[in-house]
């Protein structure tokens, strides 16, 4: 999430007029991304979709990103997070935004290769979550050397 829904005064964001919204950005941000951007393959997740690369890439000197369809997604019971799994299509990820519902933050705790990183929605990206995600990224899960457990045999009546 990069722009908070009200940032205080003098923390560095600009306010842009985007489609009819306004829209608060920091050139922090940018800068930042870039960095991450040498660890982890970006892409938009956002109900801004494709006009993400259009309106906000430009203003942070972001490249062209791929970007997840999540507009449709936001009412489903995992809100955008469908979406950023099909498009992880069994890599590591991250996923930062300030709608992770807690009930994934839970189920995903104990996963090496997801790490799911809410931030408040009053700050938006700060410094801090952008060291965390250079410090430990997701990982592969191990695969265990071992054949697969089979699930049992269902019991037939009579």
């Amino acid at each position: 999430m990069l722009n908070p829904v009200c940032p205080r005064p003098g923390s560095g964001y600009t306010r842009h007029r985007l489609l009819r919204s306004e829209v608060p950005l920091s050139a922090s941000h940018g800068e930042w991304l870039r960095e991450l951007a040498q660890v982890y393959e970006l892409a938009w997740a956002s109900t801004w979709e494709a006009w993400a690369n259009r309106c906000i890439a430009p203003l942070l000197g972001l490249p062209e990103l791929p970007w997840v369809a999540c507009g449709a997604a936001a009412g489903s019971a995992d809100g955008d997070f469908a979406p950023i799994v099909r498009h992880a299509a069994g890599r590591p990820f991250a996923w930062v935004d300030d709608l992770i519902p807690p009930r994934l933050l839970r189920r995903y705790a104990d996963r090496s290769d997801v790490l799911l990183l809410p931030v408040e929605p009053g700050q938006g990206l700060r410094r801090g979550h952008v060291d965390r995600l250079l410090s430990r990224p997701p990982t592969a899960a191990r695969v265990s050397s071992g054949p697969p457990e089979q699930p049992p045999c269902p019991r037939r009546p009579g």
